[in-house]
């Protein structure tokens, strides 16, 4: 999109959210011009939960497609509209629920605890949702001693790490971006900046994991980033993040961990998608009632987990 396109674009869908009463929410995954007209950027979890204070009565969000069962779930009153429905999360889907119910079976006590990162149908199998930021103390503050982490095998044994108290039972799933990302391209990348940091997602291997000097969800790896007092970092994470980390520290340098850190998924969110969902008001997410309970219900306990 050329520069007065962009421009002209920007405008109309500045105009558009007011007529349309709208709020623009975007992940931090997604494109920069689409972070740059967002109102809100985050995490997935935070949007949603934030959505919930908003007074617009139209939830424009730019994410993939169980980011917006999240924010329906639990804004089921307000209208969601989704700029791409085929944006979606490969790991969002790798459940093996035959496993899960053969576990429930073996273990009286299980704890079925659930990535937010998945959909909602598999939220209606769990027991708790929890996100990369608060999973290691839900986990801990649950009375079960088997838990099943489902979907994303790496955060899964991270938390296994820190909560060595617990038996924790893996899931094959994993998101295929952070899943990529490597110990020889940390090391080389290290080689390259030997004054920088690495700040790691925990989606990313225990290898990776291993040689990092923080460890976190993408709001905390930007809040390390701004606080610090070292100026260069090799970032583990989905390439988006570079949009917010250069904008909140202009003053220092981010380098990707490896090359092509991108989600594509992530990537069909663009400018021209978002006008035409506020132009035509669709397309939305749509949830049946009882639907919408039975996946709210883990997102609530964590709610009132994480208090």
């Amino acid at each position: 999109m050329n520069t007065w396109k962009n421009s002209t674009t920007k405008e109309r869908i500045k105009r558009l959210k007011q007529e349309k009463d709208a709020v623009i929410l975007a992940h931090y995954y997604t494109p920069s011009e689409v972070q740059e007209v967002a109102d809100y950027v985050g995490d997935s979890f935070y949007l949603s939960k934030l959505a919930s204070t908003l007074p617009q009565k139209v939830l424009c969000y730019c994410g993939v497609y169980f980011m917006g069962e999240s924010a329906k779930a639990l804004n089921p009153q307000k209208t969601v509209l989704m700029p791409d429905l085929t944006a979606d999360c490969p790991m969002a889907h790798m459940v093996n629920l035959e496993q899960l119910n053969q576990l429930r079976h073996q273990y009286d006590d299980l704890a079925v605890v659930c990535y937010i990162n998945s959909t909602a149908t598999v939220k209606t199998y769990a027991d708790v949702c929890v996100t990369s930021s608060n999973a290691v103390n839900i986990v801990k503050s649950l009375p079960n001693e088997h838990i099943f982490f489902i979907p994303d095998q790496h955060l899964g044994s991270y938390i296994a790490k820190q909560v060595p108290e617990k038996h924790i039972i893996l899931n094959d799933g994993y998101c295929p971006i952070h899943h990529k990302i490597t110990a020889e391209g940390i090391l080389s990348q290290k080689n390259a900046h030997k004054d920088a940091l690495v700040l790691v997602h925990p989606e990313c291997p225990a290898s990776v994991v291993e040689l990092a000097d923080y460890v976190g969800s993408t709001s905390g790896i930007l809040d390390y980033a701004k606080t610090s007092n070292k100026k260069e970092f090799i970032i583990a994470t989905e390439d988006g993040i570079l949009y917010e980390l250069k904008k909140e520290n202009p003053d220092k340098v981010f380098y990707p961990a490896t090359e092509n850190q991108i989600c594509p998924d992530m990537k069909k969110i663009t400018l021209e998608k978002i006008l035409s969902a506020l132009e035509t008001m669709e397309p939305t997410m749509e949830m049946e009632d009882s639907f919408i309970e039975a996946s709210k219900q883990p997102l609530l306990r964590m709610l009132e987990l994480s208090k």
